[in-house]
């Protein structure tokens, strides 16, 4: 993990800035509310995950003792890192990057289009737009500033951690029906792909193309676990049990079993070694999110 927090003093978005791009931002969501009854459904859902990972993300930057002004910018990249899901569900009925668009540089065309964006300076809107295009990567680009990557880490920290939390309470209440949406519309079959065992047993992030079927990409979601940056979110994830969630979800192999022993060995192993960096509270505030 890379928790070393650079000088970021100069990224910054005030107050009244933050409240009117909350307003804009709802504003934009509001017509995706009333197209049909599943856009009505899943538009609730991205809009609700939104408010979450907002909320996610002001708990890991707030524990690392950032200001209020990085705090309102690393909220505002939350707010806006999934407004491309909104249109790309009304014109697709997928939430699938790989069968329609890639969800984020929709997003930024989005912000631009529309100029959403426009109260800010323009390095400030082009820091956003970045964080945001980096949001959904496999990976960080090498080539990019401190301050970009640091706030992208953050932001894939917070999105991650809702992400399981609206993927395992689905998996926990089987008789809602199933929602073809937040499984990507992948077959329900009872094997695992050898290139995503094969991934994970190595340590590494599952690349969405080893992706065959639901089994698949719940480990994917498993395996999540290796790209984590922070150590409150590696807290977060133990304290409320996602992993094993997503264990009970999945049919009883051994290759299963395999794999959730190299996550929680990994997992313990961050844990382990980044104790002494986190506050006393940070424990218990996590498990009440």
């Amino acid at each position: 993990m890379n928790t070393k927090i650079p000088d970021i003093q100069s990224v910054k978005i005030n107050f009244y800035q933050a409240e009117t791009l909350k307003n804009r931002f709802f504003e934009y969501v509001e017509p995706f509310r009333h197209i049909d009854e599943k856009c009505t459904e899943n538009a609730i859902l991205k809009e609700n995950h939104t408010i979450r990972v907002c909320n996610e993300i002001l708990s890991i930057a707030s524990d690392l003792g950032l200001g209020p002004a990085q705090l309102h910018f690393a909220e505002t990249t939350a707010l806006f890192h999934d407004i491309g899901r909104f249109e790309q569900y009304a014109t697709y009925r997928t939430f699938a990057d790989a069968k329609s668009v890639n969800h984020a540089l929709l997003g930024i065309e989005i912000l631009e289009k529309h100029n959403i964006l426009a109260d800010l300076d323009p390095e400030m809107q082009n820091l956003v737009c970045r964080v945001i295009k980096y949001h959904n990567r496999a990976q960080l680009p090498e080539d990019e500033t401190d301050s970009c990557l640091f706030f992208a880490r953050l932001l894939r920290d917070a999105d991650k951690l809702d992400i399981w939390r609206v993927l395992t309470r689905y998996y926990q209440d089987a008789e809602a029906g199933r929602n073809q949406a937040l499984e990507l519309d992948l077959p329900d079959t009872e094997t695992i792909s050898p290139g995503v065992y094969e991934s994970l047993m190595q340590g590494r992030i599952v690349n969405f193309i080893h992706v065959k079927n639901l089994n698949d990409f719940k480990l994917l979601q498993a395996g999540w676990v290796f790209d984590i940056n922070f150590p409150q979110t590696l807290y977060a994830i133990k304290a409320r049990g996602y992993l094993d969630v997503i264990r009970k979800a999945l049919p009883d192999l051994a290759e299963t079993a395999e794999i959730f022993s190299r996550i929680h060995g990994v997992l313990d192993q961050h844990l382990n070694a980044d104790i002494q960096t986190l506050k006393p509270e940070t424990y218990s505030k996590q498990k009440k999110n």
